[in-house]
Order: structure tokens, then sequence, then C-alpha cells
């Protein structure tokens, strides 16, 4: 179901942990599960769940619970906006709406063309930063005023 590639980055999380603590990577592992194959379906939650010796339904709640796991496809360019209250008292309200009317999708949509879905995002940890979002999981982008966002969107169409 994943590579040989995927499977030699889970046992190196693996190896972090005391033996018999495979359960430990979980969030690990789904990360390299949907970094290789795009998001989680059940078949490979699933998998995942029999590697790491736990039962699918522990699997299936921590990807369920976090929103940076996707159990359906996403966009190219899955955004993520932090509404938690520092950011949202410093804009992401306003960022949110921009981007809403700019993409014509709303939460947890992909706009028509797959390329970029929308969603909702808790505490990024970077208050500091407000308005922040998480570009594809991986990269935070910082102060999205409604000017930045165009500049943004300018650049990755």
């Amino acid at each position: 179901m994943l590579s040989a590639e995927a499977l030699k980055r889970i046992d190196q999380a693996i190896a972090k942990y005391p033996l018999g603590q495979k359960q430990s990577t979980v969030m690990a592992a789904l990360t390299v599960a949907q970094d290789e194959k795009g998001h989680l379906s059940p078949q490979v939650m699933d998998f995942v769940a029999g590697y790491l010796g736990m039962a699918p339904i522990a699997v299936y709640e921590v990807a369920s619970f976090y929103a940076m796991y996707d159990l359906k496809p996403v966009g190219k360019h899955k955004l993520c906006i932090c509404t938690n209250l520092p950011c949202a008292l410093s804009g992401a309200e306003d960022a949110a709406r921009h981007l809403k009317k700019k993409l014509g999708i709303d939460w947890n949509e992909t706009t028509a063309d797959g390329r970029f879905t929308l969603k909702e995002g808790e505490c990024f940890g970077a208050c500091g930063d407000a308005p922040v979002m998480l570009l594809n999981n991986k990269k935070m982008l910082s102060f999205m005023t409604p000017e930045k966002i165009d500049r943004w969107l300018a650049e990755a169409k």
C-alpha cells in the first residue's frame, strides 16, 4: 500500500521510541502516508493501523481529529486559516471572507478546477504573525491581509 521509501521513513520514526511503542508514531506515519497518497483513505489508514499494530479505529480517531489530515482529496493548494481569537482579532475573519469571495468557495470546499481547498484551522502557535494561513500543512504564511492574499493568489496561479 505504501512505497518502500515511505515505509523506511515510518521505520525511522519508529526507531525513535522504545521497543513495543510503535503506536507512538501514528501521527508521523499518517503524515508520511498522506504525503505519498495525497489524502488518507480508509484503506491507507487500515494499512497504517496494521503496520503499527493498532486497531483501525484508533488511527481513524487521530486522522479525523487533526485538521492537517485529509480524509478526502483536497486541492493542489490547501489553505488553512487560523480563526482562533488572536488571529480573529487581527483580521483572520476578513482574510477568510476575502478568500471565500475570491475563490468562490466556503470552508471545506475545493474550487472547481481543483487548485484550492479552504479549511478553518486551530491555533498554529504564531499569534504574533496573525492572521496566519497554513499552506499544504507545511508552510506558514503570516500577516495575511486581503492585499497580501491577492498577491499570493496571483503567484500561485
